[in-house]
């Protein structure tokens, strides 16, 4: 804030203070030109005149100057009140966004109707914003969609009781996951080799691993519960991404009604009441001295505030059933989405397949893996890091939300700001990988073939808003993966060569692949018997 204060002979007292804010500082301008008639209207001396012409003078350079200093953000025109909607491709959104990045550079706009959207493209901005501006770009956007998940848990939630949830969510993921569960692959010899959808095995499967760490104990995959919940999930990922959604998100007032919006708000008022369900029994056979899963924990934290006095903390029953939920459906879509392309990427490779299988027959044979054993599989980890970079499951991340006004590489972006990182900017960034159009897991190993860590690889995001499970997801992966891959070889369908296989992903909030068949065929009468005989 500047102030500038002037007394002329007649007593008149010029005051001018200028505002860091563009809108202040239009006000300040059009008060300085009232001022400037005012004096030159009234009659006054020379010595004030010249002082007051100098002043203005001096003035004007530094408004020409603030003006210079204080950059307008680049993006395409957008047009009144639907802004720059049809300009996007709404089945691709992130690539869209992507493509004007190359126009417009790394910190631009775009308009989703009236709402101000800023997109931060390129590895080196998205760090620098999620990293090095932690705070500033660390809330989270409650959306009018994702208002009806309501405001509590970790995932869309801000404020103290965020930190509080995520805190004791990366605590309990740690010692009840991590590995500690084993990987369940046997939905997959039912097929016996003829050409099936892989979709629901994976997601009935890592569905159950983070069912057994949230609730601890699996269902039956027969389970009516069990099914309603994968399936009343998985809906809504695929909802919360099409057109009417986003419409509602633009325009709640006119798209509430919409036919996919109520879909979600009821999938979502569903889940909420079988949680309840589950939390309900769980809490009739609770025993604090041994907690089964995260929900028994978390219990057991609330029981011992309550015992101590405290009766007012973030360990309620909303905040356990919005984080149980939150758990739930992230801990099943990600990794899920990332094994289903890592299967469809060894079909359409099969020499890379080739490879994978190699090392896995030479290094651990016929036992099942083990989480250790992935410092011995370099090839085998390059292969999943590199399925996760082309997979690229939430393009955009999350949208975050600005906690108040920052001066982000000379643009003012102001407080409550929408702010896209766009992660497909960042795993696809030409500067940071060598081939970044095409599945080189070489992008994950050095010259001697061990496998080398990469900076640009953040498909969990960065900062203070990364996935908590990130460490659980990642474990997942790996031993999913390879118990996958040591028993069966993944083959198109008869007929369908590789290169016919489409990695056009379905449209949706995470990026799936679109709906395909493939073959698994067991190798245990080839492969691993001759690895015993041998």
């Amino acid at each position: 804030m500047y102030m500038c204060q002037v007394k002329t002979e007649q007593s008149f007292t010029l005051t001018l203070t200028l505002i860091e804010h563009k809108e202040d500082y239009l006000c300040c301008k059009c008060g300085l030109l009232a001022v400037m008639e005012n004096l030159f209207l009234q009659p006054t001396s020379t010595t004030t005149l010249l002082v007051t012409a100098g002043i203005l003078l001096v003035l004007y350079v530094f408004f020409h100057n603030f003006d210079r200093k204080r950059k307008e953000l680049p993006g395409p025109r957008p047009l009144p009140l639907f802004g720059n909607f049809f300009q996007l491709n709404h089945k691709s959104f992130h690539s869209t966004l992507y493509e004007l990045s190359k126009k417009y550079g790394s910190v631009f706009t775009v308009y989703l109707g009236p709402q101000k959207v800023v997109v931060l493209a390129g590895y080196k901005t998205v760090k620098e914003a999620l990293v090095n501006y932690a705070v500033e770009f660390g809330e989270r956007l409650i959306s009018s969609a994702i208002h009806d998940l309501s405001g509590n848990g970790i995932i869309f939630a801000n404020g103290e009781s965020w930190k509080e949830m995520r805190l004791f969510a990366l605590s309990n993921l740690r010692d009840f996951g991590m590995g500690k569960k084993a990987a369940e692959v046997d939905g997959f010899e039912r097929h016996e080799g003829q050409p099936f959808s892989t979709a629901q095995s994976i997601i009935d499967a890592v569905s159950n691993i983070i069912s057994s760490i949230v609730h601890g104990s699996r269902f039956e995959y027969s389970d009516e519960e069990f099914k309603l919940m994968v399936s009343r999930n998985n809906d809504n990922f695929k909802l919360s991404g099409s057109p009417s959604v986003q419409l509602f998100d633009m325009f709640p007032w006119i798209f509430q009604w919409a036919r996919n919006r109520m879909r979600f708000k009821r999938n979502v008022a569903e889940n909420r009441k079988q949680i309840k369900r589950l939390i309900g029994r769980l809490q009739e056979t609770l025993n604090v001295e041994m907690c089964r899963g995260f929900v028994d924990s978390f219990l057991a934290h609330k029981r011992k505030l309550e015992e101590s006095g405290i009766t007012d903390s973030y360990y309620n029953m909303e905040n356990l059933v919005s984080t149980a939920g939150n758990l739930f459906a992230a801990g099943s879509d990600t990794t899920s989405n990332v094994l289903r392309w890592g299967l469809l990427l060894m079909a359409k490779y099969p020499q890379i397949q080739d490879q994978v299988q190699e090392e896995l027959s030479r290094v651990v044979g016929s036992r099942q893996v083990r989480v250790e054993d992935r410092k011995n599989l370099p090839y085998t980890d390059a292969v999943i890091h590199e399925t996760q970079r082309v997979a690229n499951t939430f393009p955009l991340s999350l949208p975050h939300k600005t906690s108040r006004d920052v001066n982000f590489q000379g643009f003012l972006i102001k407080e409550g700001t929408t702010v896209f990182p766009l992660l497909t900017s960042v795993l696809c960034d030409e500067s940071e990988w060598e081939s970044p159009n095409s599945f080189n897991p070489s992008h994950f190993l050095d010259t001697e073939g061990k496998f080398i860590r990469r900076a640009a690889f953040i498909p969990f995001s960065a900062g203070r808003r990364a996935c908590p499970g990130e460490g659980l997801a990642k474990m997942e992966l790996f031993l999913f993966f390879t118990s996958l891959v040591q028993r069966f070889r993944f083959t198109p369908p008869p007929g369908v060569k590789e290169e016919d296989l489409d990695l056009t992903p379905a449209v949706g909030f995470s990026l799936s692949p679109s709906p395909h068949e493939l073959c698994a065929i067991s190798r245990e009468g080839s492969v691993l018997n001759e690895q015993i005989i041998n």
